[in-house]
């Protein structure tokens, strides 16, 4: 059975760890000092336009300038009938963008220390079932839904139920869900993008303004997380248990709330399995290692036989090696959240599909 446990501290920082057999999946942190910007909108300005890299400055009002590229401010295509590199080629940010303008824009990626946070006009309102996109025509559906005949199925639910100039990804979780609840997951996506739309329609001068807040990460979790086979929640905040029993209901879900007022990371040993998180090295059962080192531009992982030796020949010990090693390397990625974002993963797993057809 899998557990989330939810553990908050004296500092009210946010440990949210996906549980199976005491083995801890998936991790993920919030800490009460940073302030997240991903997935919040805004009225935002323009400010300048760098012609040469075919991108603009965008002031959100949250202190840093964030960047926007010409492919993020172009309209949401379909990838099966539009080619976005030949389109992008084709057009010129001077023609799009220009300085004083206003733009509604979401955050993709937080803001560095060096680099402020990134963001696009291709605004993305993810619900339990299905991901709502404004002004984007084409549905898409997650590879993972394999069936065909579900996949046919979910699609043609949609096509009858789709607003005008809609886009809609479905979700894994959508999997043998009723026309019922997909249909009334997309109608709350969309009474949220019409509070969106009169908000940032009620904007004249007040420029930039927050028009609206990315739901905090112990919601936006659970809505992840919730369909997958979850029977029991522990949490440690009274305040927080009041939350997810909300969130719960509203999700009509079987699950089992538990209020344990204790340090969460004793149970299952978590607190050694989040230390291992953060080490550089990884032991393999055989004696062989995985080293995992994180740049800003990205993330390598190496392979060694440490400690083992064999007992064969080399490549035996090779093959041993490096099993051991795929199977803790897809454990290592899943627990790092490694190239993933918690806002929207459904918009990357699409940029991807889109990567693979055209390779």
């Amino acid at each position: 059975m899998k557990e989330i446990v939810i553990n908050i501290d004296k500092e009210e920082n946010k440990t949210i760890m996906l549980v199976e057999n005491g083995n801890l999946i998936e991790r993920y942190i919030e800490n009460n000092k940073i302030k997240r910007l991903e997935g919040n909108i805004y009225i935002g300005k323009i400010q300048n336009v760098l012609q040469g890299m075919q991108a603009a400055f965008v002031d959100i009002g949250e202190g840093k300038n964030t960047f926007i590229h010409i492919k993020d401010l172009l309209p949401k295509l379909d990838t099966k009938t539009n080619n976005p590199e030949e389109i992008v080629s084709k057009s010129n940010i001077k023609d799009i963008a220009k300085p004083g303008m206003k733009v509604l824009v979401q955050v993709k990626r937080d803001s560095t220390n060096k680099k402020g946070a990134r963001v696009s006009t291709h605004i993305n309102l993810p619900g339990r079932f299905s991901v709502y996109m404004p002004d984007a025509n084409f549905i898409t559906i997650s590879q993972k839904i394999e069936d065909t005949k579900e996949r046919e199925r979910l699609i043609k639910i949609v096509e009858k139920n789709i607003p005008k100039n809609v886009g809609i990804i479905l979700r894994t979780s959508s999997i043998g869900k009723s026309e019922t609840e997909i249909v009334e997951d997309i109608k709350k996506l969309e009474k949220e993008w019409s509070k969106i739309k009169k908000a940032s329609k009620n904007t004249e001068e007040d420029v930039p303004k927050l028009v609206y807040k990315n739901p905090g990460i112990v919601k936006r979790i659970l809505t992840d997380l919730i369909d997958q086979d979850v029977g029991k929640i522990v949490v440690n905040d009274k305040k927080q248990y009041n939350e997810i029993e909300n969130i719960v209901k509203e999700s009509k879900q079987k699950v089992e709330i538990v209020l344990k007022e204790e340090n969460l990371l004793d149970m299952y040993d978590l607190e050694k399995q989040l230390e291992r998180i953060e080490n550089r090295k990884v032991w393999l059962k055989c004696g062989g290692f995985i080293t995992i080192d994180k740049t800003e531009a990205l993330t390598a992982i190496d392979v060694n036989s440490g400690k083992y030796i064999g007992t064969k020949n080399l490549e035996q010990t090779v093959y041993i090696v490096n099993k051991e090693a795929s199977i803790e390397i897809a454990k290592q990625l899943r627990l790092r959240d490694i190239g993933r974002n918690h806002y929207n993963r459904l918009y990357r797993y699409e940029r991807k599909r889109t990567q693979r057809k055209n390779c």
